[in-house]
């Protein structure tokens, strides 16, 4: 067990709800004052719980992974999100600068575990998030079987990249998951022991944008929840774009390149403005008629 004092506000749910890529993700259960993480360490198989104790984060951990976890505790609950200057340059928009203050205790979690974070990313590429959900539950009930360490039966463990990279693609075809991102997985899955030995979030993308079936949307989506990168931008994207010309500026469509313009006044930390406007529900007007909006840009 470890204890770790909190920044003033602290948002535990907000900030571990950033390390789920897919809405519902079965390795992860949040509350207003505890949250769990089970993932798959170096040592093995482990689950971290995480609750608030008066002002201080009490950190367990089950299972073989449990004194990994313990070690990244801290990073895993956002305590290690350095947030330095940041309040600088959220008062070049008033919006951004009254979003930084009402969610100060936001933070970005830093897992350490890119595979864990690669399989609801990929399977997150051009469809809808139900759509993605329900693939990741299918792939987690068949390649998962053995139950995460500790009391919580609710959590699943993320499957093992051996059994994803030697699986068939039309093993996944019963999930939803068409032989495009079955392939894609299988491929990383067969790099997975390369990509968990990269150190920073650079030479993270730099390995997965050599991937085929990698661009820039899924990197950035896994750096962020792997290393807590605040400056990962998800270029490619179906919504981000207009979300965030729409929050700075009131148009209410825009580009991936009208994004980075906009955003790059916060370099270091572009990435978090997008994660402050998320948190606030800001949505860019719909236009058109009314269908289900499909992300036909994330690949």
């Amino acid at each position: 067990m470890r204890t770790f004092p909190t920044p003033p506000r602290y948002d535990l749910a907000g900030t571990l709800g950033g390390l789920a890529l897919i809405h519902g993700d079965p390795t992860l259960s949040i509350g207003a004052r505890e949250g769990w993480f089970a993932t798959r360490t170096p040592d093995g198989p482990g689950t971290l719980q995480l609750r608030y104790s008066g002002s201080e984060l009490v950190a367990t951990a089950f299972g073989p992974g449990t004194d990994w976890l313990l070690d990244r505790a801290d990073a895993v609950a956002g305590l290690r999100d350095d947030v330095t200057g940041f309040a600088e340059l959220a008062r070049q928009h008033p919006l951004v600068h009254r979003l930084a203050r009402e969610h100060s205790g936001l933070r970005l979690g830093a897992t350490g575990r890119v595979f864990h974070h690669l399989v609801p990313a990929v399977l997150g590429q051009k469809v809808t998030g139900k759509e993605a959900r329900d693939g990741y539950v299918r792939l987690l009930r068949h390649f998962s079987t053995d139950p995460a360490p500790g009391p919580n039966p609710r959590l699943r463990l993320p499957p093992e990249p051996s059994s994803i990279a030697a699986a068939p693609y039309w093993v996944f075809h019963p999930f939803g998951i068409e032989q495009k991102r079955a392939d894609t997985l299988r491929r990383v899955a067969a790099e997975a022991s390369r990509l968990e030995r990269c150190t920073t979030a650079a030479d993270t993308t730099a390995r997965l944008l050599s991937v085929r079936g990698i661009g820039p949307w899924t990197a950035a989506e896994v750096t962020r929840a792997a290393f807590g990168d605040a400056d990962a931008v998800s270029v490619g994207d179906y919504h981000i774009k207009n979300v965030v010309a729409y929050a700075l500026t009131g148009a209410p469509r825009g580009t991936d390149e009208h994004m980075l313009e906009l955003l790059a006044p916060y370099a270091g930390h572009r990435g978090r403005v997008c994660g402050l406007l998320a948190a606030a529900g800001i949505m860019a007007p719909k236009f058109g008629p009314r269908m289900p909006l499909r992300a036909f840009a994330r690949f």
